[in-house]
């Protein structure tokens, strides 16, 4: 962080690079059904890190916390521009407009479920570093799932959704969501304690 704010463009390009899957992980919670089949997740996220690099410069905060958030807001922004362009320009209804201070409540509260998954709730400020980076490591070993595996963990822990509508979602029964989450969770904790 200190080399990318002294102005070292490779720092800043390992710097954001480090939050890839972080960012993607987030994206896949909180991009519509309707977008995805025209835009996928991984075009909002690059987006968003282009954005990022081209105004690193305007980033004020000195914590890894505050620059995860400032990426959100970034992100944020990129994804009412893309649910704007596919979704809303076609047909505008206003029942079916999402006000942005909406889209940002949502994206925090995918940021928390993904914080809630790591076992270091109390910590110091000086663990903060520790902290962001074991949230890096967990969103890396979610995007590395197999994709079911994947979509599960983001449809139970960072969209919040119960088993009924993970099953819904996944076109499964219940009991077969519930079964495939315990798999995932499995595989997720034995990438996590490789590490």
């Amino acid at each position: 962080m200190q080399l990318a704010r002294a102005g070292d463009a490779a720092s800043v390009g390992a710097l954001l690079s480090k939050y890839g899957n972080y960012m993607e992980v987030i994206t896949q919670a909180q991009l519509d059904a309707r977008v995805r089949r025209r835009v996928s997740s991984s075009d909002v996220v690059q987006e968003t890190m282009l954005e990022a690099h081209r105004d690193f410069e305007k980033f004020s905060g000195s914590t890894m916390a505050e620059f995860t958030g400032w990426l959100r807001k970034i992100l944020i922004n990129n994804l009412a521009r893309t649910v704007e362009t596919h979704l809303m320009a076609a047909k505008r209804d206003v029942r079916q407009e999402r006000s942005l201070q909406d889209a940002d409540d949502a994206l925090n509260r995918s940021h928390l479920r993904i914080e809630s998954m790591l076992s270091d709730h109390a910590r110091s400020p000086a663990s903060e570093a520790d902290h962001q980076e074991a949230l890096v490591q967990m969103a890396n070993a979610i995007a590395n799932l197999p994709a079911e595996y994947r979509e599960v963990i983001v449809l139970r822990h960072i969209e919040g959704l119960p088993f009924n509508r993970v099953a819904e979602r996944m076109k499964r029964t219940p009991g077969a969501a519930r079964m495939l989450w315990m798999r995932a969770i499995e595989r997720l904790r034995e990438t996590m304690n490789q590490r």
